[in-house]
């Protein structure tokens, strides 16, 4: 049974896992903001654990396919490194797990931030899909539109 299921998840069906989990989330973090389901389900850490599972089950799939995980130090060293790693469907799978574990988490902050700030949870949604699709962006934009509600610059919280 272990196997039937380590032989389902390829990389290329985990990305489909990945991409097409991950849109439940968000679309409760737009839509649905003050729902008890998204305070207990999408802003907990239920996602987190979900994508973690993933991660491990990459690392684990990489262990056994003998990776070379000390190659991943080279990103550091140039951009060329940084393109060679991408080249890798293992490293590639192992960061955009890691890309969509973030943005989701900073979606879920910003959620968070503005109900303790009182934000329009129709502006939040601007932010929040510019978060899903570029990460820094929205969150860059959500700290201009905070700004205004906060009434106060802190560079800490």
């Amino acid at each position: 049974m272990i196997e039937q299921i380590y032989n389902f998840f390829t990389i290329e069906m985990l990305y489909l896992w990945v991409n097409c989990g991950v849109l439940p989330f968000w679309l409760i973090l737009i839509f649905f903001p003050q729902s008890h389901l998204c305070k207990y389900f999408v802003t907990s850490i239920f996602p987190i654990i979900l994508l973690g599972g993933a991660y491990i089950f990459m690392l684990y799939q990489s262990y056994i396919d003998v990776y070379n995980f000390d190659k991943n130090f080279t990103l550091y060293l140039g951009i060329a490194e940084l393109s060679e790693l991408f080249s890798d469907t293992t490293f590639l799978m192992m960061f955009w797990i890691h890309f969509v574990a973030i943005n989701l988490f900073v979606g879920g902050w910003i959620l968070k931030d503005s109900q303790k700030f009182g934000v329009n949870r129709y502006l939040i949604a601007v932010p929040l899909i510019i978060t899903y699709l570029i990460g820094p962006l929205g969150l860059f934009i959500y700290w201009f539109i905070r700004l205004f509600y906060a009434k106060r610059i802190s560079l800490y919280d």
